[in-house]
């Protein structure tokens, strides 16, 4: 993806686009293209303590100058009261996200380009500056790095607990600002010299937009200098890690390749398919000595809705089937009272239990892993178990009123909760609660039981088998008597709730077509489609809810209060347009006209590439035109939603990834042949707490 000079040299515009690098440990780099940092999330050095939970700030910006025969040229922006400071802006030319992310400067006549790499497994950001064409008579690169220290969702202000000192050697450069915090380890070819300092009110508009702390302090500890000569490279490498040396093009040279590699494995032409291909690795990151899914950048860490609706997507059509067990391993240890957790929190241990569909979702995402690698025996004796704790939890009750009700539904609720993926929640006050017998959880519970009586046979347990198929059975029998609404002529969005049906047009319903055949009848579901089609449809996605409906909101904007309570009321989430396409093509067939159509929903996505992250997928959108991205600028099941149903159902790259995928088969059914035959057998300066572990 590459932004030309005319966007890179309007401040607005350069500001509105930021990018995104990531280490596979829950740390990234990130910022705007413009250079300047407009979120307390945007920073150089970020890192997450216990990955990807306990994240810090470490470092914050970089400030470049160019000193061209005596004359300084900025390469860095940054944004004061009622100023700009530096302009760096001014004299980019293009920015780029391949490989990595890379500037290209035009500093009277003289051309730099500037590079941002962060190395995969590692806590370690990589910059790079390269002088490029003719060379003027000297060339001096001025880089001053600005440091905080502080946990990643809150502000940093000048303090008197700051260390000012420095360690300085040979080429490597010490700081350690706060005792509770790992020290930064800076790496060089050029020059040091100690100079503390502060920046004070480094202005952040994009949080004062959402209402929160909007300006910060940053520490410069000193100031490096690089002779630059065209064609050669200088680097600063920074990083958390305690090392002695870092052998950075050794470390630039295998990510590059594993980032051709990724790119390599794309089975299409098609360029959208190959940019959400790519797009997708950024989302997996360590847990422990397992895999996880990252919800959503800049600001989410792993959910389990958000990573089992993006599993298929971001692994098992991409051919990462290892990677998805993991994540489906790390989880199935967690099931408690029959539920996995739903969020897995920023710091401490307790995990949270409040979801009534996540559950659900970890049970049909272990039947496509199935499906994908024929992995039976690693199914049968870790994920299992699992299903069956999670089906009988759900038969017998479980937390927040979760439980079989007798017409073979589930039903759930209790004041004060929010159990659905439209969880927003200001204080005590629920936005949508939907308590009661939510429709996308109902075509959860009867796809669950499916699987469970699926597997059930498979593995010689007839009895449990039979049960989950009665249930089953009930489960569709009641929802085709009761969850149509005659009246619009689509299907209540939750029955049996406090106040009775809710008729209100949301999409959830599309997944009673999308993901279950006995449900909905084919002409009710082409009424719904046409519904959907009218009034939640848009070009990015899909609003919550109907702009016909009173409690209807076109923007998502605002203070929190504002931005919730918009959130699931016509906000339009582009992860949705996953069941609305399988939808759409289950009603109307594979026929090449409809494939057509089908394609054609998901062009929005392809321009906003464009736009916000480059390379990205925003989290949510204003429900009307122009739909502005709002919410996390990179979101997983933004991603991991279109790409699954380019290629899955629109059939897009199917031959080359059936190819794929069996080589990956091949290699793991060799690696569960022992197992099987074993069978045989809150505050503005928020910074760490405890113990430096790193």
């Amino acid at each position: 993806m590459q932004i030309g000079a005319e966007d890179c040299r309007n401040l607005d515009r350069a500001l509105s686009l930021e990018w995104l690098e990531t280490n596979g440990r829950g740390g990234f780099a990130s910022g705007t293209v413009a250079g300047a940092n407009t979120r307390r999330y945007h920073a150089l050095l970020l890192t997450a303590r216990k990955p990807p939970s306990e994240r810090f700030v470490l470092v914050n910006h970089l400030e470049e100058w160019l000193d061209i025969d005596g004359q300084a040229i900025p390469l860095s922006t940054n944004l004061y009261p009622g100023a700009v400071h530096p302009t760096g802006y001014e004299h980019s030319i293009e920015f780029s996200t391949k490989p990595w992310p890379t500037w290209t400067f035009d500093c009277n006549g003289i051309t730099l380009q500037r590079e941002i790499l962060m190395i995969h497994g590692r806590d370690i950001v990589v910059v790079r500056w390269k002088l490029l064409g003719r060379k003027p008579s000297r060339a001096v690169l001025r880089v001053r790095p600005k440091l905080t220290g502080r946990d990643y969702h809150s502000t940093h202000h000048e303090n008197g607990g700051l260390s000012t000192e420095a360690q300085v050697g040979s080429n490597m450069v010490l700081w350690h600002p706060y005792s509770d915090l790992p020290p930064v380890r800076a790496f060089h070819a050029g020059r040091y010299c100690h100079e503390p300092n502060w920046y004070r009110r480094i202005q952040l508009p994009v949080e004062q937009q959402r209402g929160l702390d909007a300006e910060e302090d940053w520490w410069s500890p000193g100031e490096f200098t690089f002779e630059l000569d065209p064609g050669s490279t200088k680097t600063l490498a920074l990083t958390s890690e305690t090392v002695d040396r870092l052998d950075v093009v050794a470390l630039a040279k295998r990510e590059k390749f594993r980032r051709d590699r990724t790119r390599q494995a794309v089975p299409t032409d098609d360029s959208l398919v190959g940019e959400l291909w790519c797009a997708a690795e950024v989302y997996l990151s360590e847990r422990g000595t397992q895999q996880t899914v990252i919800a959503g950048y800049p600001w989410f860490t792993d959910w389990g809705r958000d990573t089992f609706i993006s599993l298929p997507g971001l692994c098992l059509l991409t051919g990462r089937l290892d990677v998805a067990w993991q994540v489906i391993a790390s989880f199935a240890v967690h099931v408690s009272e029959g539920m996995v957790p739903n969020r897995f929190p920023d710091a401490g241990e307790q995990l949270e239990y409040n979801t009534i569909d996540a559950s659900l979702w970890f049970i049909h995402a272990i039947d496509r892993y199935l499906a994908a690698s024929r992995d039976a025996a690693r199914v049968r004796e870790t994920a299992w178990p699992a299903v069956k704790q999670i089906l009988d939890g759900y038969r017998r009750g479980t937390r927040y009123g979760i439980r079989m009700d007798e017409d073979g539904l589930i039903t759930g609720g209790v004041p004060g909760a929010q159990l659905t993926w439209m969880d927003a929640k200001v204080g005590d006050w629920v936005v949508t609660p939907r308590h009661g017998k939510p429709v996308e959880i109902q075509a959860l519970w009867v796809r669950a039981l499916e699987v469970g009586e699926t597997l059930a046979r498979r593995f010689g347990e007839a009895d449990y088998a039979d049960q989950c198929r009665n249930d089953r059975n009930n489960a569709v029998a009641s929802f085709r008597k009761r969850f149509w609404y005659e009246q619009g002529g689509y299907l209540y969005d939750v029955i049996d709730g406090p106040e009775g049906n809710d008729p209100s047009l949301r999409p959830n319903q599309l997944y009673a077509i999308s993901l279950v055949d006995e449900l909905v009848p084919r002409d009710r579901a082409q009424q719904i489609l046409h519904l959907v089609e009218d009034q939640l449809l848009t070009p990015v996605g899909l609003r919550t809810l109907s702009p016909r409906d009173s409690r209807y909101r076109a923007r998502y904007e605002g203070g929190v209060l504002e931005r919730d309570g918009a959130y699931h009321q016509g906000t339009v989430w582009p992860f949705l347009l996953g069941p609305f396409v399988t939808a759409w093509i289950k009603v109307h067939g594979k026929k090449t006209a409809v494939l057509k159509q089908g394609r054609s929903f998901l062009d929005g996505i392809g321009a906003h590439l464009k736009e916000a992250c480059v390379g990205q997928v925003s989290e949510v959108f204003d429900a009307e035109a122009p739909h502005r991205p709002r919410g996390c600028y990179a979101q997983a099941w933004s991603v991991a939603e279109p790409l699954r149903v380019l290629i899955e159902d629109l059939g897009i790259g199917t031959d080359r990834q059936k190819i794929t995928v069996k080589r990956v088969v091949v290699r793991q059914r060799k690696k569960t042949v022992p197992q099987s035959t074993q069978q045989k057998k809150g505050k503005t300066m928020q910074r760490g707490r405890g113990k430096d572990t790193t």
